[in-house]
């Protein structure tokens, strides 16, 4: 994707130039995400995992032509240039089919690779860190990297069977959790040079081994460990100085930037010193969807005191009986019980409570939820009483009292310090 690359040149000649990743499958974030990307004169660079999407339809339902397809889905109804749809996967590797034996997993994670590429997913995330069933845990560096150049080496076939423009591909072994940490965290161990330096000697002789010398000079980007990360309540502040001889290190590297995982929740001046010290790629995730469930959260509350407390369906608690029915997505990850428990389930920064909006009944909830609403129309009091700042942008004459815009409205005052961050670089054709 030569756009990223240009994006990747400019940051190295000296500009603040970089690039947010909008981490989602949610209708609504993306369609927030495109109108905050047009406002901005941007690109929209959007990723799925392979959770959340692979040749067996991940969480989603969706292999990587549906996703596709899904996107530039919404890009057509909003009017949005499909040519600033850029579309990547992350976290592309082993990780779904972990506890299976290596062989078998990496045997998936081929498949995956192919299919992604093949769908004209063009970012490819390589994250082969994990320890399948039967492997030492941590992997040995040498053994990731001959992992990556494999499923690499999957890529460049099914590229050139494909045809269009070359993949870019984003390397790293210290790579944070998928959708922040399961423990609760105080400090972080920020990567330091040596350890950085070391995975990027790695994955060069890999694919020097594998025959790939063209495809390395398509490798963009490192992901490393800034000292950004969340659990379910708290988050950890960049601190620019802890990072100082990480940053210097990369800004010395002709080739590479950083990618910067878990940034959600940073603050706005937090996400410009990241970008500032090449961490040049910032991925948000959760933070979105945490945004949208805030937001939805805000109108049930105004909708039980519209109708009265108990008269109408809550989305509240519709949506945690079914977490609760159906626990496979939080069990693991949230180890409370009692009251404790029904803060993780709604509140917590992890916000494994995204995995529960496509089901059906939690859907229909909220289809009925914003139909009463709209039919009823919102007062200002109680907008101002739940959703205060969505009150100051209806009184400025920025927003209208519907309940699709406030969603939106709610999501985008997350995404907008990302936007902010890159500085607003308008985007181009990919």
């Amino acid at each position: 994707m030569k756009a990223l690359l240009e994006i990747v040149a400019r940051h190295k000649r000296g500009e603040a130039a970089g690039i947010w990743s909008l981490c989602s499958a949610h209708p609504a974030v993306i369609a927030s995400g495109m109108k905050e990307a047009a406002a901005a004169g941007q690109a929209l660079l959007i990723e799925a995992t392979s959770n959340q999407v692979n040749q067996f339809g991940g969480y989603t339902g969706m292999r990587p032509a549906d996703f596709v397809r899904f996107l530039r889905g919404i890009a057509a109804r909003l009017d949005f240039p499909a040519g600033r749809v850029w579309i990547g996967g992350d976290h592309l590797g082993p990780n779904a089919w972990r506890t299976e034996p290596s062989g078998a997993a990496m045997a998936k994670a081929a498949d995956l690779v192919r299919e992604y590429v093949a769908a004209g997913i063009r970012k490819i995330h390589l994250d082969c860190s994990m320890a399948c069933q039967g492997d030492p845990d941590p992997l040995p560096e040498a053994v990731v990297a001959a992992r990556a150049a494999a499923l690499c080496a999957c890529a460049e076939a099914s590229w050139r069977d494909a045809g269009g423009e070359a993949p870019v591909y984003v390397i790293g072994t210290e790579v944070p959790t998928p959708g922040g940490a399961t423990e609760d965290l105080t400090t972080l161990a920020v990567t330091t040079p040596e350890s950085a330096s070391a995975t990027i000697a790695a994955h060069c002789e890999a694919f020097a081994r594998a025959g790939l010398e063209d495809a390395w000079t398509r490798v963009l980007a490192l992901v490393v460990q800034p000292g950004v990360e969340f659990d379910h309540h708290k988050v950890i502040d960049y601190r620019p100085g802890e990072a100082k001889a990480l940053s210097a290190f990369i800004g010395q590297q002709d080739q590479f930037v950083y990618e910067a995982h878990s940034t959600d929740y940073q603050s706005a001046a937090s996400l410009r010193a990241l970008v500032r010290d090449h961490f040049a790629i910032l991925k948000v995730g959760p933070g979105a969807t945490y945004a949208l469930r805030e937001t939805l959260w805000g109108l049930a509350a105004i909708e039980q005191e519209l109708f009265g407390h108990g008269a109408v369906p809550d989305l509240r608690r519709i949506v945690v009986d079914v977490m609760r029915a159906d626990p496979q997505h939080w069990r693991g990850h949230y180890e409370a019980d009692g009251q404790s428990l029904e803060l993780d389930l709604q509140f917590s920064l992890s916000d494994r409570i995204r995995y529960y909006w496509p089901n059906p009944d939690v859907q229909r909830a909220c289809v009925a939820m914003f139909d009463r609403l709209d039919r009823a129309k919102i007062p200002l009091t109680l907008l101002s009483q739940y959703l205060p700042r969505q009150y100051e942008a209806v009184r400025a004459g920025r927003l209208t009292v519907a309940a699709n815009e406030i969603l939106r409205e709610g999501i985008a005052l997350a995404l907008r310090p990302y936007l902010a961050a890159v500085g607003g670089a308008p985007g181009a054709a990919s």
